[in-house]
């Protein structure tokens, strides 16, 4: 059975594992990158286990405006009570368990923390193979965002709360 908790410093080895399995070298957060969103907003930093093991994450700061601004990938500020926008900068799920429901588990779980603290949106963004992915779970394709995150084209992809 699957397990979703929010992260503890002792699974950055397993999650830097996970996001470097994940997304080329580029586009990859760093392992201090990684480390202080564990530090700063653990409560909106979910890991997924099966059998003792993390097999997935999801994470993210709330943020003021309702896109990703690349500046996060390097700064983020601890999250507000209530309101603001849920971001997810990072989504993966190791190879060996993509396609058996654990991303869908993780983007509920976050949905579901987001809800309880009244945010209004979540936001993030993908690359175009990605976006029909998202929108199975009722994000919406906002267009091709600004970030330059990793040299390539990300699309903005929100999910509405209110």
């Amino acid at each position: 059975m699957l397990h979703i908790r929010n992260v503890k410093i002792e699974d950055l080895p397993e999650i830097n594992i996970i996001e470097n399995l994940c997304f080329p070298k580029k586009e990859a957060a760093t392992k201090e990158a990684i480390q202080k969103r564990i530090q700063i907003i653990p409560d909106s930093f979910f890991v997924a286990e099966k059998d003792g093991f993390i097999v997935g994450f999801v994470n993210g700061p709330v943020i003021k405006s309702p896109f990703i601004t690349d500046d996060l990938f390097s700064e983020i500020q601890t999250n507000p009570p209530s309101g603001g926008h849920q971001s997810v900068l990072g989504i993966a799920v190791t190879p060996h368990f993509q396609t058996r429901g654990v991303a869908a588990a993780l983007l509920a779980k976050i949905e579901e923390e987001a809800r309880a603290h009244k945010r209004k949106t979540i936001t993030l963004t993908c690359k175009e193979d990605l976006i029909g992915f998202y929108e199975k779970y009722g994000y919406i394709n906002m267009g091709v965002s600004r970030s330059e995150h990793g040299g390539v084209i990300w699309y903005n992809m929100v999910k509405k709360l209110e």
